[in-house]
């Protein structure tokens, strides 16, 4: 099969829906719009051939041989509609000669139009013929002069500025500019006249470029460079890839060319400017780069194409080299006519340019993206895709080729840079840009070729899968006609509308885009919400000045519009239309990529996408870590986030009907970080969600946000039915998923991070919303978390309350929703976050009185208010919540009335006087006086009520036991029962504690805390008890007997009664060492008492159970000698115990472990003779061991004394001899005595 059948059964593409799109680089923007390029009786089928543009003239060459001159008038900067114009200053008609260059009968017409602004000169190339005229006005200069037989005329050093002092690099006023004859090239300067500066043999050439004294240039069949200056010429590769009639050992190599120079004419007035004379060898290459290049694009030109014919031989025409010598003065005398000069071009390059498009042969392309590079296109014909080539001035290759889907019919290369007549003014918002090439070139689509421009970067060589954009003309029947590109003279400012519209603020009304009655309620109080929602919009209007609204938008549209003005030098024609191919903004460009329209429409038929193919997610990717270089890029990232947070937010929503489109948790994440990342006003996207909308809140200068995003919410919203039942809106929060509220509330809690940054604008209104709406977020989500207080710190629950805690600033909108919610205990934490205390307890009450909490956290309130109640300085409302709490809980009421607190001065005292703490109780909580009693008494220590509390516990008592006699049995059975027990035994007062019944008789418990008071406390009337007692049975009260004794000072009573009534040794053993005192203390205080003391005489004493006991005995001396006596009556008591195992068990144990107390013959008088030795050994003993440690300590300490006493004596015999002997005069009477 053949490759043209191959290409036969491919299908030819459909034409694009939208050629015009602007996802690429570049759009096209209208220049000007039907050009009259005929007149009246003119035929049809006039096309325009070139452009040119300077200073605000526009200049056109038609086919026709006219040139249209027309004069830009701006738009008016004070009106916002008035849009720039053209305006006709001339149709000229350029003079021109019958030419050989053209086929019989055949004119081209304009064919090129070059402005030499530095000299105030244009050259215009008509029908082969060159005239020149004056700017701006093109009036004819020089003259009638014209230059005949002319093929192209340009060349003009692209590196010189328009500045008239800029000499270039030659140093020499004017420009230097080439014209193509057909023979030869020549170099005319131009300035207040034409000279001619050399010819150079180079024949047929088509077109040049120019850096400096290096000119690329391009004849039928091939490209070359020379040097202008120099004569010297290196071949590269031919045009037709395929010719194989080019030497390829030529290529590449420097050749020295002929023609007349005046370098060495000029010697009168220019010598100094000489240049010195280059050797020949200056460019010469030791191998044939160019023919390396040559072949290796030829084979990959030839992979992807079928070959074509060859090429026909050049077709013969008469020399017409005597009629196109340019006739012009030269800078110096001339050698051309005198000596003759070798061309290194074939004979055969004089082939004019109508047989050459006849002959089917590729027109050269040139353009020069840097001041080192020519770009160059090769290919194989004209339907298949041409090769660019990157050369330096030496024809070295620079970077990789890039390739054109089909062989282009002009070029341009757009570098970046601003037009020069712009550089000033745009200086502030230039932006280094990347090189393209634009070049036009026509497609075959299913109905018929199309032609447009193919965009791609000059570094798409170096790319695997180069990007290129193909842009037709916005006119659809254009498409089908030819498409000139040019890069033009001077450029001009295009402003972007579409920018202005979407980055400009304008404001946004949450609640205008519905009718009032459609308002989607939040709460269940749909009527009361709706209409505080209206109320705050229409409150937010008033007082708002006269026309702050025209005037801010206007403001807007000017700043935008300052920012978004690009500029282009580069004319697009079809047709009787011209545009600037003008650099797209990336706004425009990534909107139109990814679909980011203004119409937002989710398929009911839709599948999920990957993350990465998300609309949203893509646009953040493709300027995902990319720099701002410009306030336009960053204000358009910021847009562009807020667009894309959008569409994926329209995506989640439209989620709720169709699942196939929910959103995976990461997706989710990325799209919260993206909302807040954008700094998207959060009362923007509030808007969105039913349910959560009503909570905004404007202030009068509104919401404003970027005009794209407006339109866009505005878009959503009109096309979102709202939930009705029975002709009401239902509160649509109630129908939101999981998904959505999950994500809100994490949007919004990012959002409340924000506070206080001060770069919010309308700050106090952002955050009132924000926390409005994410307490109605938490309290949805948390209707179906579990009763009780959050248990993990990253619940909705704890959630919900760190919000509360840190403070909310929509304060009376939360009460509002809390209560609706029935949520009182979070309601009373929004209270303690104001210190609000008499709205907290007042709270806490409603629920502790059984008031519906639907969250059930306050599991134990009447301990809240207490506690809460010691944290509050308010009195009043102490006493207040206190006599509440009494009254249901006295146990903790009183507590309230019994706390001390230190005051100014640092003395700690009780915040109500007891007394009227009494009195207030007896008033109003009676029910409470007694808890009040006992904890003064017992928890506090105060004995000022000891004796009421005794007397209440008494007749509690008493009261019980005189009820019935069963009561007087079973307490008459707890003593035989405690008797029963086998030692050890705990002592009585723990067997009443451990065997009373947890709900038993609260007299049984007033009981023990009677044995308690009376057994710890001091300051009571124990002989009025006493007598109480007295008036029952003796048996009855035996503990309450025993401690009244021992207070009365009656310790052998007591020990008796311990022993023998009750049975209790191990107490009665305690009453001993504590010297008669308390026998139901506490035990922590006398752990002492398990130690058995080595001696008597050792300080190593126990303490008494507390300071007051200390009082009594005035030293441990006392106490040991109080304890002896004690225990001589207990030791007695033990003796003569009934039961005798009891009795030796318990003597002979008492005398183990007290021995120390015991003198050894008060022992043995007291123990019958009868006992045995064996009970009594240990005693006997430690006795003895310690009568032979006292004798051997008092004779160690006899042997010390001596010692001392030696050592003492032996230092005054020291001292005497040291001080020597002493005389003392007689006094008077002794001498006379």
């Amino acid at each position: 099969m053949s490759g043209d059948e191959v290409d036969a059964e491919k299908p030819l593409p459909v034409a694009p829906i939208s050629a015009t799109s602007e996802d690429g680089p570049f759009v096209l923007r209208t220049l000007m719009d039907e050009v009259p390029l005929a007149t009246e009786g003119m035929s049809d089928g006039i096309k325009i051939n070139c452009i040119e543009f300077y200073d605000n003239n526009l200049y056109i060459g038609t086919s026709a041989g006219q040139l249209l001159h027309f004069v830009h008038i701006p738009a008016d900067s004070s009106d916002a509609s008035s849009s720039s114009s053209f305006i006709m200053a001339s149709r000229l008609e350029p003079d021109y000669a019958e030419s050989t260059n053209s086929a019989p009968g055949s004119r081209p017409g304009v064919q090129q139009i070059l402005l030499l602004p530095k000299v105030g000169k244009a050259c215009v190339l008509c029908n082969w013929t060159v005239t020149f005229y004056m700017l701006p006005e093109f009036s004819r200069a020089l003259g009638t002069l014209q230059v005949k037989n002319c093929n192209w005329i340009g060349g003009v050093d692209l590196n010189e500025s328009r500045d008239p002092d800029d000499y270039g690099y030659d140093g020499k006023p004017g420009v230097t500019l080439m014209m193509s004859l057909n023979k030869r090239i020549q170099i005319v300067r131009i300035l207040d006249e034409a000279k001619l500066v050399r010819n150079i043999d180079f024949a047929g050439s088509t077109m040049s470029i120019r850096r400096d004294s290096i000119a690329c240039v391009a004849d039928n069949r091939s490209y070359a460079l020379l040097d202008i200056d120099h004569q010297l010429k290196i071949p590269l590769m031919p045009i037709f890839s395929l010719d194989d009639t080019i030497s390829s050992g030529d290529m590449g190599r420097t050749q020295a060319i002929g023609g007349n120079s005046s370098e060495g004419l000029v010697r009168s007035n220019s010598s100094a400017h000489k240049k010195p004379q280059t050797p020949p060898n200056v460019h010469n290459r030791s191998t044939s780069l160019g023919a390396s290049i040559y072949s290796r694009i030829s084979s990959d030109t030839t992979s992807g194409s079928t070959t074509p014919p060859p090429p026909p031989p050049p077709p013969k025409t008469p020399d017409p080299e005597n009629s196109s010598t340019l006739q012009l003065p030269h800078d110096g005398p001339s050698s051309a006519a005198s000596t003759p000069q070798r061309s290194t071009t074939p004979a055969n390059g004089n082939t004019n340019a109508a047989k050459q498009r006849q002959s089917g042969f590729l027109k050269g392309h040139i353009v020069s993206p840097t001041k080192e590079e020519f770009l160059l296109v090769i290919g194989t014909s004209p339907v298949d895709p041409g090769i660019g080539m990157f050369v330096n001035l030496d024809g070295d290759p620079t970077r990789p080729t890039i390739k054109f889907d089909r062989y282009p019919k002009q070029i341009v290369v757009d570098n970046g840079q601003p037009p020069e007549n712009l550089l000033q003014s745009m200086s502030p918002f230039v932006v280094e840009e990347e090189a393209y090439i634009i070049a036009s070139i026509s497609r075959d689509f299913e109905d018929g070729p199309h032609y447009g421009l193919e965009i791609q970067r000059t570094d798409a060589g170096s790319q695997a899968m180069p990007e290129k954009q193909w842009l037709e003309p916005p006119i659809a029947q254009d498409s089908h006609a030819l498409v000139g590109v040019k890069t033009l003279l001077d450029g001009s400012g295009v402003t972007f509308p579409e920018i202005v519209e979407r980055l400009g603020q304008k404001r946004f009304f949450p609640f205008g885009q519905r009718k009032k009655g459609e308002t989607i309620f939040s709460l269940r109080n749909l009527a009361t919400d709706g209409q505080g929602a209206q109320e705050r919009d229409n409150r937010n209007e008033e007082g708002a000045p006269d026309n702050w609204e025209e005037k801010r938008v206007k403001d807007e549209r000017d700043f935008v519009q300052r920012l978004a003005n690009g500029a282009s030098r580069i004319a697009v024609w079809s047709g009787n239309h011209i545009w600037w191919a003008v650099r797209n903004p990336l706004l425009l460009r990534l909107e139109a990529e990814l679909h980011l329209s203004m119409t937002f429409e989710i398929g009911a038929n839709q599948t999920k996408p990957p993350i990465n193919q998300r609309p949203g997610f893509a646009l953040m990717e493709s300027f995902k870590n990319r720099e701002a270089r410009s306030e336009l890029e960053f204000l358009t990232f910021n847009y562009l986030r807020q667009r894309a947070g959008l569409v994926l937010l329209f995506e989640l929503l439209g989620a709720e009907q169709n699942p196939d489109l929910c959103f995976s948790d990461a997706e989710i994440k990325s799209l919260e970080e993206i909302l807040v990342e954008s700094v998207l006003d959060p009362r923007v996207v509030l808007s969105l969600i039913p349910g959560v909308c009503n909570e905004i809140i404007e202030s009068k200068m509104g919401i404003w946000v970027f005009g794209g995003v407006r339109e866009a919410v505005i878009h959503y919203l009109s096309n979102q039915p709202v939930p009705m039942h029975q002709g009401k809106p239902v509160p649509a929060i109630e129908h939101l998923s999981s998904q959505v509220l999950h994500f809100l509330r994490r949007f919004l809690v990012a959002w409340r991070r924000r506070k206080g940054f001060g770069s919010v604008a309308g700050e106090k209104e952002v955050f009132q919303t924000v926390d409005a709406a994410l307490l109605l977020v938490l309290l949805e989500i948390d209707q179906h978390s579990p009763v009780g207080l959050a248990k993990s710190s990253r619940s909705p629950r704890a959630e919900l309350y760190e919000v509360v805690d840190k403070g909310i600033d929509c304060f009376d909108r939360a009460v509002e929703m809390l209560e609706a919610y029935n949520r009182l205990f979070v309601l009373s934490r929004l209270y303690q976050s104001r210190k609000m205390a008499r709205e907290v307890l007042g709270t806490w009450k409603r629920i502790v009185e059984g008031e519906v909490d639907e969250g059930g956290e306050l599991m134990d309130g009447e301990q809240r208010v207490r506690d809460y109640l010691s944290k509050v300085g308010n009195l009043d409302l102490v006493r207040e919540y206190g006599l509440w709490l009494a009254n249901r809980n006295p146990a903790l009421g009183v507590e309230v009335f019994a706390e001390e607190k230190r005051a100014k001065n640092g003395i700690v005292g009780p915040r109500f006087e007891p007394t009227d703490v009494v009195h207030m109780l007896k008033a109003k909580a009676p029910g409470a006086v007694k808890a009040y009693l006992e904890h003064m008494v017992f928890t506090k220590g105060h004995s000022l009520y000891i004796n009421d509390l005794i007397s209440y516990f008494l007749d509690s008592v008493f009261g019980h036991l005189q009820a019935s006699k069963e009561n007087r049995e079973a307490l008459a059975a707890t003593y035989t029962a405690y008797r029963a027990l086998q030692p050890p035994k705990p002592s009585y007062g723990r067997f009443l504690a451990d065997n009373l019944v947890q709900d038993g008789d609260e007299a049984w418990r007033n009981r023990l805390r009677l044995l308690q008071l009376l057994s710890t406390a001091r300051g009571y009337d124990a002989e009025a008890i006493h007598r109480r007692i007295a008036e029952l049975p003796g048996d009855l009260l035996v503990p309450e007997t025993i401690i009244l004794a021992g207070k009365a000072k009656q310790h052998s009573e007591a020990i008796r009664l311990l022993v023998h009534s009750l049975g209790d040794y191990d107490t009665a053993v305690t009453y001993c060492i504590r010297g008669g005192r308390s026998i139901y203390g506490s035990p922590s205080r006398y752990s002492a008492l398990q130690q058995t003391l080595a001696s008597p005489t050792s300080h190593n004493f126990p303490m008494t159970d507390s300071i007051e006991d200390q009082d009594e005995f005035a030293d441990s001396e006392a106490l040991f000698k109080k304890q002896k006596s004690l225990f001589l009556i207990l030791l007695g008591e033990f003796l003569v115990i009934e039961n005798s195992n009891h009795r030796v068990e318990q003597t002979s144990t008492l005398l183990e472990r007290y021995g120390p107390w015991f003198e050894l013959k008060q022992v043995l008088e007291r123990v019958p003779d009868s006992w045995p030795l064996e009970p009594l050994g240990p005693f006997l003993i430690g006795a003895l061991r310690r009568i032979v440690r006292e004798q051997h300590q008092a004779m160690v300490q006899k042997a010390l004394c001596a010692a001392q006493s030696l050592r003492i004596s032996e230092e005054l015999i020291e001292a005497r001899a040291r001080a020597g002997p002493t005389v003392k005069e007689a006094k008077e009477s002794d001498n006379t005595t």
